[in-house]
C-alpha cells in the first residue's frame, strides 16, 4: 500500500483514507504501508515538501518525492492516486513553448495517454492531440456520471467547428470549458473560438477563460482592459494571478492580488458583465 502526502489541499487532492495533507500522524506507521509518495504540485511548496520527507522518513523505511514541482515528466495516469476521483489526464506535454508555463519544459512534446474514466479534464493542451484521441476522450466522457468540466488545455487558436461538433454531441453536455487568454494576440483567436462555439449551441454559462495577470511588465490598467475585452468577447471571465516560484508574483503583490480576488467571485462577475453590456449598449458608433 502507498501512502500518498501532500503540502496543501486543492480542489483536485484525493481524500480517502491512504491521502494525507501535512505530516505523520499519531499512529504511524501504518504496518500495511510500503511506501510513501510526498505528491508536490507547487514549487513554493519545494521546501515544505522535503520538510515533510524528513517527518515521514522517522516512520517508514522508503520515502519518495515528487510531483510537477520537482519537474517530474509524468508517466501513464493513475485514477485516483494523485488526484481525486473524476478527475482524468488524458495527454501530458505541450507543443507551445509558453515563457510563463512549465509543461512543455517539465513534460516534453504532446504525449497522449491510454484514456481513463473521469469527467473532469486536465489536459495541458489536449487539442494539440490527434483526431482519434479527441474523439475517444469526448465518447468516454458520455460514459461518466457527471456532467464534463474541461478545467484546462483548451486553446482557442486550435479550436475548430469539427472540435465544437463533437464536444456538442457529448451527452450530457459539457458543464463548462475553460480557455485562457495569456499571450498577445490571443483574443482574437477567443473571439474566433466564441462564434464556433455560440454555433454549437454553446452559451456564456459553459464558456470560462482565465486571464493571467500580474506578470512583469504587466499593469493594473493592462490587465483590467484584458479581462474586459475577454468578458465582452463571450467568456465568463477570472483572473489567473502570476507567480513565480516563490509563490509572489511582484513587490507589489498585495495590490495584484485585490484584483485577482475581484475576479473570482460569480456575483462581481456577473455584476462586471452588466455593467459592460450597458456601457456597450450607449456607446456611439465606432467610439
Amino acid at each position: 500500500m502507498i501512502l500518498r502526502v501532500f503540502p496543501r489541499r486543492t480542489n483536485a487532492t484525493p481524500c480517502d483514507e491512504y491521502s494525507r495533507i501535512g505530516g505523520p500522524q499519531l499512529f504511524d506507521p501504518l504496518p500495511e504501508v510500503v511506501e510513501v509518495h510526498i505528491s508536490v504540485t507547487f514549487t513554493w511548496d519545494i521546501r515544505a515538501g522535503e520538510a515533510l520527507k524528513r517527518a515521514y522518513e522517522i516512520f517508514y523505511p522508503r520515502v519518495l518525492i515528487g510531483g510537477p514541482a520537482l519537474d517530474n515528466s509524468g508517466g501513464e495516469f493513475i485514477p485516483g492516486r494523485y488526484m481525486s476521483i473524476g478527475n482524468v489526464i488524458t495527454s501530458r506535454g505541450c507543443p507551445n513553448r509558453c515563457w510563463y508555463c512549465y509543461a512543455s519544459k517539465r513534460e516534453g512534446n504532446i504525449r497522449e495517454l491510454k484514456i481513463k474514466d473521469g469527467w473532469k479534464i486536465h489536459d495541458n493542451n489536449i487539442l494539440a492531440c490527434s483526431k482519434k484521441h479527441f474523439e475517444a476522450v469526448c465518447e468516454m466522457l458520455s460514459r461518466q456520471p457527471e456532467p464534463s468540466t474541461w478545467a484546462g488545455g483548451l486553446e482557442a487558436r486550435r479550436l475548430t467547428a469539427r472540435h465544437t461538433k463533437i464536444l456538442s454531441q457529448i451527452t450530457p453536455k459539457p458543464k463548462r470549458l475553460y480557455f485562457a487568454n495569456d499571450r498577445k494576440g490571443d483574443l482574437i483567436y477567443l473571439k474566433m473560438a466564441a462564434d464556433i462555439l455560440h454555433d454549437a449551441g454553446f452559451n456564456r454559462e459553459q464558456m470560462y477563460c482565465y486571464v493571467l495577470i500580474g506578470y512583469p511588465g504587466d499593469s493594473v490598467a493592462a490587465a483590467t482592459k484584458r479581462l474586459y475585452e475577454t468578458l465582452d468577447a463571450g467568456y465568463f471571465t477570472f483572473a489567473m494571478l502570476f507567480r513565480d516560484d516563490t509563490g509572489w508574483s511582484t513587490k507589489r503583490f498585495q495590490e495584484w492580488s485585490r484584483l485577482q480576488r475581484e475576479w473570482a467571485r460569480p456575483q462581481i462577475i456577473r455584476s462586471r458583465l452588466n455593467e459592460s453590456q450597458r456601457i456597450n449598449a450607449f456607446s456611439p458608433v465606432g467610439g
